[in-house]
């Protein structure tokens, strides 16, 4: 099965780069690609706590997604399952977060596509979705 890894260098703090996956305000304020509004999220990131998120597409379509937190090791790793309601299998996502001295270095992996175009459609997903979280990164560490 093909799987896809990002690594990305944000400059801010790991805590702060944890919280913006862990916490329903900043995730609100990043998740999903560019383009796409964070209508909803709910977290409870501890082993066995779920999550869900609903994107607002550019044409109107709420698109909801979820899963299972699977590991939770504040301010370094998270693991949790993704699966869009009624639309895929799920997969499994990995996060290690490494502390570079006041920036951050984040490893995303997401493991267990059925084909490879799945994989790249997520890929591109998830890269512009980073890009909106340098954003929010960048305005919550000026503050």
């Amino acid at each position: 099965m093909p799987d896809l890894t990002i690594t990305r260098v944000f400059d801010a703090p790991r805590e702060l780069v944890y919280a913006a996956w862990t916490e329903p305000d900043h995730v609100a304020s990043w998740f999903g690609p560019q383009g796409f509004t964070c209508t909803a999220v709910t977290v409870a990131p501890r082993p066995g706590g779920r999550w869900r998120a609903c994107i607002h597409s550019p044409e109107g379509e709420d698109l909801w997604v979820g899963g299972v937190y699977r590991e939770v090791d504040a301010p370094e790793r998270l693991a949790f399952t993704f699966a869009w309601e009624a639309r895929e299998p799920e997969t499994l996502v990995e996060i290690g977060f490494a502390d570079l001295g006041g920036k951050t270095e984040m490893t995303f992996t997401q493991t267990g596509f059925p084909t490879a175009a799945e994989r790249d459609d997520h890929d591109e997903g998830w890269t512009s979705s980073f890009e909106d979280l340098t954003g929010h990164l960048r305005g919550k560490d000026a503050r």
